[in-house]
């Protein structure tokens, strides 16, 4: 999976607010920025720990059957992640270059087509959803379950779909504190909502496993019509009614372009870490259930990178729209120092808390030690794993999407799977991590180097 602060925001002469990033201090709008994403990712991961308490209340079986859920809602959620990648790159770079008409057209365009494409691939799960998830595995005492929950997860999809594109749009014009705002909003009303549904209260029947998944599309309709009353209503940052159809389809290439194949990547991530898992198998249930609790811990660990991920390509857009390219230069080595000593803060709490971490997740000793080996080995890595995101997610912004893909494929599939895979064969469980570590020192000198040269080119064509 700071930088004090100065507010640079700037007014336009209509109704659109938007933050200038491509002048004033780079560290103050990068923290601007940064905060408030990390705390709508926070309050978000909470919330979806307090769902999974829930559901795992209702039984074996009721878990089960949301966990297979997963690969089919993490393919939809991955497109959608793309095409916001895509849409923030798009807008940004027009806001940059002072389109602020093209910028509402690209949002308008954006919003229909992540539409169209999420409503067209719940049709085709919802009409071949038993298939589908015997495919995957599920057992016929599953399946029930399974259809309550997907009925109305693909039936409220469009709702999930449409803030996290209008989510970008607002990112894009350097908003980051609406976005938090909303993902807290939409997670604290879904964390409401189960409990009630799910058990039932008072006149309120026990709907089960689709009370989960009715809550959701409760709470994905509240920042539905939120998200669009802001951006097209209040702030006007997005076109209203539809645009014609070549218009329609020459920005829908745009964003494509970049947002199917950052959806690629993506997907990746998942991918690597089934093969991981089936490698760790390999050593025992021991060995898989430490390399689970070890990923929560990253999770958690890289909130602050991922936080980053999200804030720092806007700006690489806006000031790739207005051929800043010294001020991008700037902002990624400023974010890569930060994220190199923050994370080497991390590690130092996590490695004098190992022991701890071990007993709070498992009370097998066995599974306890190779925990605190996973903990003082890999997340001495985390700082370079940073370069790495950050460089991809930049490298999206800048308008390179295929360059970034190449690079995940390279960090997962050329690197990291194959010496972790090595370091099992030669040392076991623990050389798994260390060659995980290994490959993240390897992957992060590639992409320095990688990033450093894309500059090099984009400025040799600047001043052609």
């Amino acid at each position: 999976m700071g930088l004090p602060l100065q507010k640079t925001l700037i007014m336009t002469q209509s109704q659109t607010q938007k933050v200038d990033m491509t002048q004033g201090d780079i560290r103050s709008i990068m923290q601007r920025m940064t905060v408030p994403m990390l705390f709508g990712m926070i309050t978000l991961m909470s919330f979806n720990l307090v769902d999974t308490f829930f559901i795992s209340m209702l039984g074996t079986h009721e878990l089960a059957a949301v966990s297979f859920t997963f690969p089919v809602t993490f393919t939809v959620i991955s497109l959608a992640i793309g095409l916001s990648i895509g849409t923030s790159a798009v807008i940004a770079k027009a806001h940059g270059s002072g389109d602020s008409s093209g910028a509402k057209a690209d949002g308008l365009a954006a919003l229909w087509l992540s539409a169209y494409l999420v409503l067209a691939l719940s049709i085709i799960g919802y009409l071949t959803m038993d298939p589908l998830f015997r495919l995957l595995g599920a057992k016929e005492d599953t399946l029930p379950f399974i259809h309550d929950y997907m009925s109305w997860w693909f039936g409220g999809s469009v709702l999930l779909i449409t803030p996290m594109i209008g989510n970008a749009v607002l990112r894009a014009a350097g908003d980051t504190k609406t976005p938090s705002l909303m993902m807290a909003c939409s997670g604290l009303v879904n964390a409401i909502l189960e409990p009630i549904l799910i058990f039932g209260w008072g006149p309120i029947p026990a709907f089960g496993v689709e009370g989960a998944s009715i809550a959701s599309v409760i709470s994905w309709t509240v920042s539905f019509s939120l998200i669009l009353y802001l951006i097209m209503v209040k702030r006007k940052l997005v076109a209203t009614g539809h645009q014609p159809l070549p218009e329609f389809i020459r920005i829908s290439r745009r964003i494509l372009h970049i947002g199917l194949p950052a959806a690629g990547a993506n997907m990746l991530t998942p991918l690597a870490m089934a093969v991981l898992t089936a490698i760790m198998a390999s050593y025992g249930a021991h060995a898989v259930a430490a390399y689970g609790v070890g990923a929560r811990i990253e999770s958690i660990a890289c909130l602050v990178v991922l936080a980053l991920s999200m804030t720092l390509p806007p700006f690489v857009s806006q000031n790739f729209g207005a051929k800043q390219l010294p001020r991008i230069a700037e902002a990624y080595q400023l974010c890569l120092s930060f994220v190199m000593k923050w994370q080497f803060a991390v590690y130092v709490f996590l490695a004098i808390a190992a022991p701890w971490l071990a007993a709070v997740f498992s009370d097998d000793a066995q599974v306890q030690h190779l925990i605190c080996w996973f903990v003082w080995i890999l997340p001495l890595g985390y700082g370079l794993q940073g370069i790495v995101i950050l460089t991809n997610s930049s490298l999206n912004a800048l308008h390179l999407p295929l360059r970034a893909l190449s690079l995940s494929v390279v960090r997962l599939f050329v690197f990291y799977v194959p010496i972790a895979w090595l370091g099992g064969k030669l040392f076991g469980v623990i050389g798994i991590f260390a060659g995980g570590l290994l490959a993240n020192v390897l992957i992060a000198l590639t992409a320095l180097l990688v990033f450093r040269r894309t500059l090099t080119d984009l400025s040799s064509q600047t001043n052609d």
